[in-house]
């Protein structure tokens, strides 16, 4: 039986961000909070490969891209697309550059790409982490959960959490309430719920 373009193309979308009470992430285009080891698990999380031969690929908005600092860089195991409309070269230390969502995710289907690319990890801002959770391919959801008030200009998008389940106990995240700088945060997991079509 032969399979379909669709089942070998198609990649794993999970998004990842740490929000504050308010669904805050960020301020004056940094993070808000210093949490070393809760950067450490987000760094963890989208280096996974099943095999050394395999990659990942972050996407990035420009904005986002140009917060961090290059020292982040280079992510193991990752290949960096930063969507932009405006910049009219591909970013130093990232690989690809794309005007949207919808682009990023076919490059994933070029045929040096097709094999290589394991997951896409969605990281950020705000109008990138909208048009991941409504992609058919966006089946999980990595959010950290601070529990605490910070001042905060970018918020992470309200997501459907009908559609969106929180996981008990998903394979490699932490279970407890975590602590550090005296500031306590979850380490929680959202899946896409199967919508059947009648």
């Amino acid at each position: 039986m032969e399979t379909s373009r669709d089942e070998v193309q198609r990649k794993p979308v999970h998004v990842i961000a740490a929000v504050c009470n308010d669904m805050g992430i960020g301020k004056d285009g940094k993070l808000p909070w210093t949490l070393p080891s809760e950067f450490q698990y987000f760094l963890n999380t989208v280096t996974r490969v099943s095999k050394p031969e395999k990659m990942n690929l972050m996407v990035w908005g420009k904005l986002c891209w140009y917060s961090n600092p290059e020292t982040l860089f280079p992510v193991a195991n990752n290949l960096h697309v930063v969507l932009s409309t405006t910049l009219n070269k591909v970013p130093d230390q990232a690989h690809f550059l794309c005007p949207d969502f919808a682009s990023a995710i076919l490059l994933t289907t070029r045929p040096h790409l097709a094999d290589l690319i394991e997951t896409i990890w969605v990281v950020g801002g705000t109008q990138v982490y909208k048009e991941a959770l409504k992609h058919p391919w966006c089946d999980l959801l990595y959010l950290t959960d601070i529990m605490a008030d910070f001042d905060c200009d970018v918020f992470f998008p309200a997501f459907d959490r009908g559609l969106f389940k929180e996981q008990e106990g998903f394979p490699g995240v932490p279970s407890k309430i975590q602590e550090e700088n005296g500031v306590k945060y979850k380490f929680r997991v959202f899946k896409k719920e199967s919508v059947d079509v009648v």
